[in-house]
């Protein structure tokens, strides 16, 4: 059987087991040191997981949770639990109490996977509501030595029951795969909410397998790439990359020590392929500006000149025009002598290709790393696509679009300016709300939410979220998130919600750079003590005034934001104001400050 005839997640993997055997599939770093994992060795824990779930009584198609950071573990657990022809839900390792009993709850999970201490905790405010679940397991068992409870158990002693399975019934594994269909389900991705309570997106195995072979349709990857896994791996976009990919390319993927070590261990990794939410982008961008700033004059000249050269190559090249010999030379020494140093500081010095998705990124920031020789691309799509619509290819990024279609998918404009999608990777619908399916599946298109359009080179360009669009009391109608990317692209903005629907004029909420804008402060001598300081501070606020006038001028005037508010406080996924994605949830954010919104009217 070749692989592209196999059709289910478990197939697929096993397929790569077979290809690569003793090839490195991760590598994890513990105690200082990166450890390799094989193939086989991924193969044997999964089985051991599978096998002792089985016996357990995890039957075809019933779910388990899984709540952790990237680690083996969770893939392990993942693909134990898909061998068994069982469903994934994955939960942010972030999320409150509340959040992650809602979707163990709602997913009717039998098995609950959690990472550590801090994941039990959460599961025991709600262990009594939690009806069907019938065993905890935790892989890391720090601070738990002591803590005994029936319904919970050790990751090794899974794996410890699974190989002794295994032994008596080496081939009940093999027949519970062959029980498995393209059409079952596979994952259930719970959506980030921002308009009220996550929707679990079933994604069968036949959209998770295609996707893995089509992610790579507009750009290649191959199987000496190396990745760095990092973003939640309960979101589609992360998976794609560590687990779908994975077992068509068979690329390297390096988990990473901790959240705060991301920028260390993307030097040490230096990855081939890169992917990330804009919010990295953006922190990767604002960093190397604002060290800019403070070197010596001659290299704020050198640099100003790279850049300069940069830039201007870069626009031709979205352009689609041809760049001049002279140009072309000028760069290359800018390369050499400046981008080159700044990409080895940074481990992007072997990056290929690099993705930004899960949310819009600003087009300034794309042309930037474009400049110093990162190939950042852009991705289009949504869970419910089972992640990738468009994406643009390496050398052909046209500036302010999304890209093109992947291989084997369809793209249309609805009349109301709506994007539909058709394709292998279009859900099965939402887990127990057959209302909110069929308002989102109708005739085998997917209505996106978005709102777009499609040039004749079949380039996509995202105007805004459909629900999201202003209508003013002038009759004009704006897309927020066009003058929301300008204002992000400063160093002193984070985020950005352009408010004016039903209003006279736009305004806008703003929150600041905290590092940034810190540093500002510092650097100008201006005294505060808390964020909040800094948000009430006339200087901050005059900052941010000239930040904002300087993006106004790009713009129409019906565009432009007349008033502005600092907000006084950061914004916080678990006080349920943006997104594990930080994405911000803007109906949330215009009622929790109701008040400051109607002081600038």
């Amino acid at each position: 059987m070749s692989n592209n005839s196999i059709q289910t997640v478990p197939g697929k993997f096993k397929a790569a087991v077979a290809r690569w055997g003793d090839r490195v599939a991760m590598r994890k770093k513990e105690f200082g040191l990166w450890h390799d994992i094989t193939w086989n060795d991924y193969d044997r824990n999964v089985s051991q997981v599978a096998y002792g779930l089985m016996s357990m009584g995890l039957q075809k198609g019933d779910c388990a949770a899984i709540i952790g950071d990237n680690c083996p573990e969770w893939v392990y657990a993942d693909l134990g639990i898909q061998c068994c022809g069982g469903a994934t839900a994955g939960v942010y390792s972030t999320n409150a109490w509340q959040q992650v009993e809602y979707v163990v709850t709602n997913s009717d999970s039998k098995f609950f996977f959690v990472e550590n201490e801090e994941q039990l905790d959460k599961w025991l405010h709600f262990r009594d509501r939690a009806s069907k679940l019938e065993k905890v397991i935790v892989w890391d068992t720090e601070g738990l030595r002591q803590f005994k409870d029936p319904m919970v158990m050790t990751f090794d002693d899974l794996l410890e029951l699974g190989a002794k399975v295994a032994q008596e019934n080496p081939d009940a594994l093999n027949q519970r795969m062959r029980e498995i269909g393209p059409e079952d389900l596979s994952v259930l991705i719970y959506t980030s909410g921002t308009t009220g309570p996550p929707k679990g997106a079933m994604l069968t195995h036949r959209n998770c397998v295609w996707m893995g072979s089509a992610i790579t349709s507009n750009n290649p990857m191959y199987d000496n790439d190396a990745i760095m896994s990092f973003l939640p791996l309960c979101h589609i976009f992360e998976q794609l990359f560590t687990i779908l990919a994975h077992f068509d390319v068979g690329h390297i993927v390096n988990f990473i020590e901790s959240l705060d070590t991301v920028t260390e261990n993307m030097v040490e990794i230096s990855p081939t392929v890169g992917h990330a939410v804009p919010r990295i982008w953006e922190k990767y961008y604002s960093a190397i500006m604002i060290r800019m700033a403070d070197a010596t004059w001659f290299k704020r000249l050198v640099f100003g000149w790279a850049i300069n050269l940069g830039k201007k190559r870069a626009s031709l090249m979205m352009e689609f025009k041809p760049i001049p010999a002279a140009l072309e030379l000028q760069y290359k020494l800018a390369h050499f002598a400046v981008f080159r140093k700044l990409k080895e500081r940074l481990g992007f010095d072997r990056i290929r290709v690099a993705y930004s998705g899960a949310a819009p990124i600003a087009p300034e920031i794309l042309h930037f790393f474009h400049s110093i020789g990162v190939n950042l691309v852009e991705g289009y799509g949504q869970t419910e696509g089972t992640g990738v619509t468009t994406t643009s290819k390496i050398g052909e990024v046209k500036f302010g679009t999304v890209g093109v279609p992947l291989e084997g998918v369809e793209v249309k404009i609805a009349d109301d300016g709506e994007i539909l999608v058709k394709s292998p990777g279009v859900f099965k619908g939402y887990f127990k709300n057959p209302e909110a399916t069929a308002e989102t599946i109708v005739d085998d298109w997917l209505h996106s939410g978005d709102v777009g359009t499609i040039d004749n080179d079949g380039y996509l360009t995202i105007t805004d979220r459909k629900k999201d669009i202003i209508v003013t009391a002038g009759g004009k109608n704006i897309t927020p998130q066009y003058i929301e990317n300008k204002l992000k692209a400063s160093l002193y903005i984070n985020d950005a919600v352009v408010i004016g629907d039903k209003r006279k004029f736009l305004s806008c909420l703003i929150m600041i750079d905290e590092d940034n804008v810190f540093k500002y402060a510092q650097d100008n001598k201006i005294q505060f003590s808390t964020y909040k300081d800094l948000a009430r501070n006339t200087e901050i606020n005059k900052l941010v005034e000239r930040e904002i006038k300087t993006v106004n001028e790009t713009l129409a005037r019906v565009e432009q934001v007349k008033k502005f508010t600092i907000l006084p406080k950061k914004l916080y996924e678990e006080d349920g104001e943006v997104t594990p994605t930080m994405k911000v949830k803007r109906k949330f954010i215009n009622e929790a400050f109701a008040d400051l919104i109607e002081a600038m009217y």
